[in-house]
């Protein structure tokens, strides 16, 4: 499908406000895909992630008066499935997540390194196939405990600021620039032991 132009999407917005089915069955034809990928991401789960979306287009159906073109259509839908996301991890919390400190890196009490890796020169996907790469780095996300999973896929995957990332957490940008550290070291320690020069 080929990008929506401004045009295309004021008409869109237009239709949408109007009630109109037809713009509305559009929106979902065109951001509907994308839309459940970043439920999928959040989720980790297809059929939650399908409904989170669900969730989505309904309540942007509701508030369709309240857009006001300061952001794209996209941009606007973003945020509305990744809250429709959080409003179902939070309204779900019932498994025991293992603690953080788990997976951080581990020092001697001189401050040096528990486990010796050696200094990535190269970057991963020269070194093992980008499909691998990613497949590894998508393991590894998964297993860090939620809370922090959840920072790092809103800020380095979805790209959100860290002031919109403590919004829809509901926490401080501060507390979000600790989980977002942790999240990185512990994601660079359970990826590291799979490139060369790594222990196993």
């Amino acid at each position: 499908m080929l990008p929506m132009t401004a045009s295309d999407e004021t008409a869109l917005v237009a239709g949408i406000r109007r009630g109109d089915p037809e713009a509305f069955e559009t929106l979902v034809r065109t951001y509907g895909g994308r839309l459940t990928a970043v439920a999928r991401r959040i989720l980790q789960d297809e059929d939650q992630a399908r409904e989170a979306v669900q969730d989505a287009f309904v309540s942007a159906y509701r508030s369709r008066q309240q857009f006001q073109g300061n952001s794209t259509l996209a941009t606007w839908l973003h945020r509305i499935v990744v809250n429709a996301a959080l409003q179902r991890i939070r309204s779900a919390r019932r498994r025991h997540e293992e603690p953080i400190e788990d997976l951080l890196p581990r020092f001697l009490p001189d401050g040096h390194h528990v486990d010796h890796f050696t200094a990535w020169t190269e970057p991963p996907d020269e070194q093992l196939s980008r499909q691998e790469t990613a497949e590894l780095v998508r393991a590894a996300i998964d297993r860090l405990p939620e809370a922090y999973r959840t920072v790092l896929l809103l800020r380095d995957i979805e790209e959100l600021s860290g002031q919109e990332t403590a919004e829809l957490l509901h926490i401080t940008p501060n507390a979000v620039k600790i989980r977002l550290h942790r999240a990185r070291l512990a994601l660079r320690t359970l990826i590291a032991p799979h490139f060369e020069g790594a222990p196993a």
